[in-house]
């Protein structure tokens, strides 16, 4: 998941690309955002999604994209945790008297 948030002066800009003829699909690809998120712009800008549905839906975004990091931080440190239970089995029993 890519994602981040865009300005608004960024979001205004790909909207008046729309609206003056540029396809979603040209402009996803062409800039970064995908085309759900340009129609998503779209439709806050033509007034057919409430405002509070859009914050709603980036917050929902930004939130999946944490989770996806957590856990990937989550299976690091699970694999060295299990790397440094192994190295504290091989390594030999030093006794403190010699």
């Amino acid at each position: 998941m890519s994602g981040k948030h865009y300005p608004e002066e960024y979001r205004e800009q790909i909207v008046k690309l729309a609206r003056a003829g540029r396809s979603v699909a040209s402009l996803a690809r062409e800039f970064e955002p995908t085309e759900p998120t340009i129609r998503s712009w779209l439709a806050a800008a033509n007034g057919t999604e409430p405002a509070a549905e859009v914050e709603l839906r980036q917050e929902v975004r930004q939130l999946k994209r944490q989770v996806a990091t957590l856990e990937e931080e989550k299976a690091i440190l699970a694999k060295a945790a299990a790397w440094f239970a192994k190295e504290t089995i091989k390594t030999p029993n030093r006794s403190l008297s010699s």
